[in-house]
């Protein structure tokens, strides 16, 4: 990289903060219910409360039995009953089920319903007309934010995505704009403000109103500049197979709340182990932003350094031996653990990779994004679709088509869908309609291949009346421009240059030196020109919304230089474990800190089964 490399990384702030405070107002509502209670829980807050406060925490606050929220009469015989549940309609309508059915039999019980992350009009809608609601009472847990490490905390909100960028429902832009605010109260105040996409300017506008609202207090920032950023700014990333180590666990195993479970054929034993995912695992922390390519390496060698630790015990005497097994075995012991874990989640990832014919994936995937050989790719998504490899693969395969290209052409598209819907059938016809609302999926029309499109966009650029560029800019919504940003942007490196992915020179190497991710490489860009000067024309192409703000952080400039080596990064939406490592690799040649504040975690399955109307 162009810019010198530094290596003095300034220290997070400690965002185990969030965690105590999530967990002392949980415990503050459950008390405000006296006494025994049982505690439904829904599915998928499941493991986001366990993070936060277990079993044994739950029990001390008078929590007699725990359930899950399903779709069916409960057992419970309590005198109390408490919900914690997302302000959803179904959830509601069941528990007015619930609370109906008691009535029916003449059975009195008390009932609280909290709703996390805040309660919405319609779920009090819903209780109103179903005649529950003087019945129960109802409370809002305000938890906004799970830290899942160091430097990465999530909303916890997978359906953001979907809600906001297909159904266009803005309930959450006020949620992600509470979150946002929690962070400002507490680490800020904020020195930049930077972002790009529709939902990050409104989620900007939410957080203004309530900083404006609240109270304002001078304290010592602890983060500097903040980005906000939309996922469907950059679709090419999440859609590319992941290839780092972190990320590969990801998609094979599935990492759920910074917590992953190793099934037996990672653990040798007919045993499933749950294992936390974080920088607190030694042997993790050095291998999970590493190309795969690199990771049998580093462990090999690290199972030569556990061995030689091992043999320094030959010829201790009984002193130094005791030394040894206080102060050293136990720790050599964990490492060893973790070591073997690691090693059979590696030899599992090299055996499904394998077996998916891997590599040409990945050699498909490069020449889209190159825009190399397109014939030769389509007949290799064909032969994918029709030896019904993977739904899930295939789709994604399709829309990385679409968007590098601009659309696909109108026979390709008619033959691909067809195909497509004869292997995995007409069910995900829905599919391709959310698909082509979202610009993931898009026929060419007459007169905007990729060349017109370019010129198009050209002429707007030059455009110097305001109007005309909105009314124009509206009717390129949804389209890619993904050739002509990756040229200006450089984001795929010259492929006759030889790329050392043991030691990478820039973001690329998270896919194997193809392809910078858009999302990171905006990042950097922009917190290199100190906001959207120069940068005109890459906004334009990325339908705009894009915002640079300065505030005041009122501390003295030494205080504020060492804050503002602390960016955080707020993807709306959801991110990928790839961008995440890119954003690490960046900040140790930069000598700052990201911190990634995410909607949810999310890949290529997760982003394709949000639109999906139809089980996979």
């Amino acid at each position: 990289m162009a810019h010198g490399v530094r290596r003095d990384s300034p220290k997070v702030p400690d965002f185990s903060l969030l965690k105590r405070l999530a967990r002392d107002q949980l415990i503050y509502l459950l008390e405000q219910l006296p006494g025994k209670k049982d505690l439904f829980i829904e599915a998928d807050l499941m493991s986001p409360l366990d993070r936060i406060a277990n079993v044994s925490t739950l029990k001390q606050h008078e929590v007699d039995k725990l359930y899950k929220v399903e779709n069916k009469p409960i057992i419970s015989a309590s005198d109390q009953l408490c919900f914690l549940i997302r302000p959803r309609i179904q959830t509601v309508k069941w528990i007015c089920d619930v609370v109906n059915a008691d009535k029916a039999i003449g059975k009195f019980r008390r009932y609280k319903i909290i709703f996390t992350p805040q309660k919405f009009y319609a779920c009090e809608a819903v209780m109103e007309e179903q005649g529950i609601f003087g019945d129960v009472t109802t409370d809002e847990w305000a938890f906004y934010l799970l830290p899942l490490d160091d430097d990465i905390i999530s909303l916890e909100l997978p359906e953001f995505f979907r809600d906001n960028f297909l159904a266009g429902d803005q309930r959450w832009v006020r949620t992600a704009g509470s979150a946002l605010h929690l962070l400002h109260s507490l680490y800020g105040p904020f020195s930049k403000i930077y972002g790009i996409g529709r939902c990050s300017k409104m989620t900007y506008e939410s957080w203004r109103k309530q900083v404006e609202e609240g109270e304002q207090r001078p304290r010592q920032a602890e983060i500097g500049s903040v980005f906000l950023i939309d996922r469907d700014v950059d679709f090419v990333t999440p859609l590319c197979s992941q290839v780092v180590y972190e990320g590969l666990v990801d998609d094979i195993f599935k990492i759920k709340c910074g917590c992953v479970e190793f099934g037996p054929d990672v653990t040798s034993s007919d045993k499933s182990i749950k294992v936390m995912l974080n920088s607190q695992d030694k042997v993790f922390s050095e291998i999970r932003n590493e190309h795969f390519s690199n990771v049998f390496g580093f462990l090999s060698q690290k199972a030569r350094n556990l061995q030689t630790a091992y043999d320094k015990r030959q010829g201790m005497d009984i002193q130094q031996i005791k030394v040894f097994v206080s102060e050293e075995l136990k720790g050599l012991k964990q490492e060893h653990r973790l070591l073997s874990l690691h090693i059979g989640a590696s030899e599992s990832i090299m055996k499904k990779k394998t077996k998916q014919d891997f590599q040409e994936l990945l050699k498909t995937e490069h020449c889209l994004l190159e825009g190399f050989e397109i014939r030769e790719s389509i007949s290799f998504i064909e032969e994918h679709i029709n030896r019904q490899v993977s739904t899930i693969e295939s789709l994604k395969l399709l829309c990385l088509l679409s968007v590098t290209e601009n659309g696909l052409l109108p026979k390709d598209y008619r033959s691909l869908k067809a195909q497509f819907l004869q292997s995995y059938g007409v069910d995900h016809l829905l599919t391709f309609s959310n698909l082509r609302q979202l610009g993931l999926l898009v026929e060419q029309q007459p007169g905007e291949t990729l060349t017109v499109m370019e010129s198009k966009v050209g002429k707007l650029v030059n455009d110097k009346t305001a109007g005309k560029l909105t009314d124009a800019f509206s009717s390129l919504a949804k389209k890619s421009n993904f050739r002509a940003l990756s040229r200006k942007l450089n984001l795929v490196p010259k492929s006759d240059e030889e790329y050392d992915l043991r030691v990478p020179r820039d973001m690329a190497y998270i896919f194997s030196g193809a392809y910078v991710p858009l999302s990171c490489k905006l990042i950097e860009q922009v917190l290199e020109r100190d906001g959207w000067t120069g940068l005109e024309e890459i906004s334009r192409l990325l339908n705009g919304h894009e915002f640079a703000v300065i505030g005041s952080s009122g501390v003295d400039s030494k205080q504020e230089n060492d804050a503002d080596r602390i960016i955080l990064v707020m993807f709306l939406g959801g991110c990928t474990f790839s961008e995440i490592s890119a954003l690490r690799f960046l900040g140790k040649e930069k000598g700052c800190k990201f911190i990634v504040v995410t909607t949810a975690i999310t890949n290529s399955s997760r982003l394709l089964e949000a639109l999906m109307d139809t089980p996979v």
